[in-house]
């Protein structure tokens, strides 16, 4: 046994330990002095450092009234470090925004270090607050705690789960619309669906106020919500001539008119013109002159369905389901809630086990789709420009003569007279 063995039983995690920044490792080590199952659970990470072997097995554990919401997590390691036999990880549902009070906070560690191992993750990768170490028994004493206290399991399994939102209004300028209220009213209204799994397979919503996407709904979610305008952007002249007098005319051209990708924006005369039609709101522009330039007024989402992480068919991005919907009255909310309800129905009556809704899409096809949840096509769905404007057209394999080689079409100029192949 080397020297370095001797003084530690866990030299790999060590290392974690070392450079200027803050390390998961030391925190842990911490909490290991009052937590047990912190220490054994160092352990095992070093044993799974050390063979590259994951010794963690896995379900879903159900609290009474909830179908999913608690990941149980066993060690094959069980009778070696029995303070990790049993390590289960419960999901809370996270505020709106992630928004909290330090009252809630404290609560939250309150409650972890009594009945788990005192372990928090902010957040999952579905926004949830993860509440790691506790066991079969611990685990339904932390679910009444959570819920005596006001907080709620989160979803997992073929459920809908646990929504996450960017800051919104709360805090940002450019949003299109309020993330933290539709959220909360999704919650409220599909929460019978987080608690009891009824879907072929996970089902995400992300909401982001406007198409900078801080949510990363386009590829983290099912079903992103992503703020928009129909109008056109607002210019602030006064706003436009302190920027340039700042920066001068070669720095806006080279930072914003020249990045913009549809170039519908120009500098005339050190004033900003956009030709609005050809804008895919990109945001770059608004983002560089925030003070010069913001979204118009005429505000909604536009939907989007598919995006998530690698499974069957690869990773995935949303597409346009819904160029435009306002969202500000309860007859807008209304018909958010129906249109969510045809799309869970008819994924819910034809999808496969464990087929996500892209996946689904991509299966029966978009026509296909389109007409079981009752949406119009759109040449906005389309998924992916063309990237190539020339199309290739194979050899001709019009009428033959029985025997002769086939004769390739001749090749025309731009008169439409024929000239000979290069």
């Amino acid at each position: 046994m080397s020297e370095q063995k001797k003084k530690s039983g866990t030299p790999l995690l060590d290392e974690l330990e070392k450079g200027p920044w803050p390390s998961f490792v030391a925190d842990l080590k911490k909490l290991a002095e009052k937590k047990p199952a912190v220490g054994q659970l160092l352990e095992q990470m070093e044993q799974s450092y050390e063979t590259r072997v994951n010794y963690w097995t896995g379900t879903v554990l159900n609290l009474d009234g909830y179908g999913g919401g608690v990941i149980a997590r066993y060690s094959d390691l069980g009778k070696k470090l029995p303070e990790v036999a049993q390590f289960h990880t419960i999901r809370v549902i996270e505020p709106s925004g992630w928004m909290y009070s330090t009252a809630a906070l404290r609560e939250l560690c309150d409650i972890s270090e009594k009945h788990s191992s005192g372990i928090l993750q902010l957040h999952g990768m579905t926004g949830d607050i993860l509440m790691l170490g506790s066991d079969n028994k611990t685990t339904f004493e932390a679910g009444e705690a959570l819920m005596q206290k006001g907080w709620d399991i989160g979803g997992s399994g073929g459920a809908l789960r646990t929504l996450a939102c960017c800051v919104g209004p709360a805090y940002c300028e450019m949003s299109c619309f309020d993330t933290l209220e539709v959220t909360k009213r999704l919650t409220d209204h599909f929460i019978s669906y987080l608690h009891r799994p009824e879907l072929p397979y996970k089902f995400k919503f992300k909401l982001s106020g406007c198409p900078n996407d801080c949510a990363n709904s386009i590829q983290r979610s099912d079903m992103p919500i992503i703020g928009t305008w129909m109008d056109d952007i607002r210019i602030d002249k006064d706003e436009v001539a302190k920027f340039v007098a700042e920066h001068g005319e070669e720095y806006v051209v080279e930072n914003v008119i020249t990045r913009c990708p549809t170039k519908c924006i120009h500098l005339r005369k050190k004033e900003i013109v956009i030709e609005n039609a050809d804008c895919v709101r990109c945001m770059h522009c608004i983002n560089v002159m925030h003070k010069a330039l913001a979204p118009g007024k005429k505000r909604g989402v536009t939907i989007l369905l598919g995006g998530k992480r690698t499974l069957k068919i690869g990773d995935t991005m949303g597409s346009v389901m819904v160029p435009f919907m306002p969202l500000e009255t309860e007859e807008d909310m209304e018909r958010l809630f129906d249109l969510v309800g045809r799309i869970w129905e008819f994924w819910g009556e034809n999808g496969m086990e464990h087929e996500r809704v892209g996946e689904f899409i991509e299966r029966v096809g978009l026509a296909t789709f389109l007409e079981g949840v009752g949406l119009e096509p759109d040449p906005r769905m389309v998924r992916h420009p063309r990237t190539n404007p020339y199309i290739k057209f194979e050899e001709y394999t019009g009428p033959q003569i029985a025997g002769e080689p086939k004769v390739a079409p001749p090749v025309l100029d731009k008169e439409n007279e024929p000239r000979e192949s290069i």
